[in-house]
């Protein structure tokens, strides 16, 4: 059953189809659920084998429309396999990390039902011990030892927990201890985004701070996704966020994914900040905490402009590999070698922090940036303020070329060995290093003034290519190179939406 099991598979995290839709069978039904569970309970005895208390699991679901079912079927699983299982009900990613954390519940490992930002008739489970989430190597280790078995419905050792309310008293207390104040936001108007996630309860921190959240969208919990996807990176939702914060002269927007491990601020004005923008202003949170110079460890897709804004505000800029889980190890061994790197943050919005447990929160960066905004309400700026000398670019596209090959990673190297050969050759272009991803090129101003990094996907048959110019018209410029140098591969082309 493992090897079958494996296609469930999404780099640490386990995905699949859980409602059957269109051209879609269901991949994670109830019962591969159970059984991934019972592997995951067994392999995390193995990690502690001399434990002789009773071993403790929290399971939490966003709000999907299939998370009651899968839930009960892991919580089913854990029970079988001889633990304590509590019942975190409607939760979020982090606070399922935090419950190993919590020293009234101090959970052994947690499982989070959830599939991030993809459709709704998709879930999936993420997987915690109290070392961190588990990376690609566990998780293929956990699907392998999978056995298929009939349900045991297993419920006396089941229990009810109200984990998303002691995270939130969590995170509120941190906002008070660090902010002085028991209502820091009194009289300020800011709205919120939960897209029909689980990060409704955001709301009421900032309604005990003092704020006041009237307007703010989609926060109560929809499994059908109806406002819009529950993606704090995508354009069109950002944009239209915007406009909400905009049009109910908002001083503060703040906008989550469906599991709350990612996130994104607008500030008033309707100023989003996002992407590029949002690492900019995470480095400039660590910095004003830090003692020393810091080293800020993001993904490869990010600007040029951004590592020349890191650098001259006074940090290291460490531009890594694509995945949340790569920067966020990456950033842990740097620490491990004597350098001193506090941020893994990437592109989509995961950012995760040193003094909380290199944790992907999406929650807990709004709080920084909630402690950050109150000092300057204080001056009368804002955060906009802070950033008026980052500069956005002025366009940006990806492409996706699809990869015909059975052997699509052999095929996808020869074509960046040959794109690398390319780039070498052509004028006004520079092979940028170090690069730990792909092909990564910088463009000269005549040459389209901008930067574009062509990549193998993580999981996919697929070959990404990023492009963004500071002028008119450069994505055009290098982009008509780019399609150049893979026209000789016929098995490679691009992806019609």
């Amino acid at each position: 059953m493992g090897q079958e099991l494996l296609r469930l598979q999404n780099g640490s995290d386990v995905r699949g189809v859980a409602i059957a839709a269109e051209q879609e069978d269901i991949t994670l039904s109830k019962e591969n659920a159970y059984a991934i569970a019972r592997s995951f309970g067994r392999w995390v005895k193995k990690q502690s084998p001399n434990k002789k208390e009773k071993y403790v699991a929290t399971v939490g679901m966003d709000s999907r429309l299939s998370g009651p079912m899968l839930k009960g079927a892991v919580m089913y699983g854990l029970a079988a396999e001889g633990f304590h299982v509590y019942d975190a009900a409607l939760s979020s990613t982090p606070a399922i990390f935090m419950s190993t954390v919590f020293e009234e519940i101090q959970a052994d490992c947690g499982v989070m039902i959830t599939a991030s930002h993809l459709p709704a008739n998709r879930n999936g489970m993420k997987f915690f011990t109290r070392a961190g989430g588990t990376n690609k190597q566990d998780i293929r280790e956990i699907l392998l030892d999978a056995e298929q078995t009939s349900i045991e419905r297993e419920t006396c050792n089941i229990f009810p927990l109200n984990l998303t309310k002691r995270y939130a008293d969590h995170l509120t207390s941190i906002i008070r201890e660090q902010t002085g104040k028991k209502y820091p936001f009194t009289g300020c108007k800011m709205i919120m985004d939960a897209g029909g996630g689980a990060g409704g309860f955001f709301a009421e921190i900032l309604n005990e701070l003092g704020a006041d959240t009237s307007g703010s969208l989609f926060l109560e919990p929809d499994g059908t996704f109806s406002g819009h996807i529950p993606n704090p990176e995508n354009a069109a939702v950002l944009a239209d966020f915007s406009r909400q914060v905009k049009e109910q002269q908002a001083e503060l927007g703040i906008i989550f994914d469906t599991d709350v491990d990612r996130a994104a601020v607008v500030d008033k004005g309707g100023h989003i900040i996002a992407r590029n923008a949002l690492i900019a202003l995470m480095t400039l949170i660590v910095l004003k905490d830090s003692k020393q110079k810091p080293t800020i460890v993001t993904d490869s897709v990010t600007s040029s402009s951004l590592k020349e804004f890191i650098e001259k505000k006074g940090a290291v800029h460490h531009r890594f590999k694509r995945g949340y889980k790569n920067v966020i190890d990456e950033a842990i061994r740097l620490n491990a070698t004597g350098v001193y790197a506090p941020l893994a943050i990437e592109t989509s919005g995961h950012g995760a922090l040193m003094e909380n447990y290199f944790l992907d929160d999406g929650a807990y960066m709004a709080v920084k940036i909630l402690i950050l905004y109150a000092s300057l309400m204080e001056e009368g700026k804002s955060l906009s303020d802070l950033l008026k000398d980052f500069e956005e670019a002025k366009e940006a596209e990806e492409l996706r070329m699809y990869i015909d090959c059975e052997d699509f990673q052999t095929c996808g190297n020869r074509a960046l060995e040959a794109f690398a050969d390319y780039a070498q050759k052509q004028s006004g272009w520079k092979i940028e290093t170090p690069n730990y991803e792909g092909v990564r090129i910088q463009a000269d101003e005549q040459s389209g003034e901008g930067w574009a990094l062509m990549r193998l996907s993580l999981h996919d048959p697929e070959m990404v290519i990023n492009i963004e110019s500071r002028q008119n018209g450069g994505v055009a410029k290098i982009k008509e190179h780019i399609l150049e140098a893979l026209e000789p591969f016929e098995d490679i082309r691009q992806k019609t939406k």
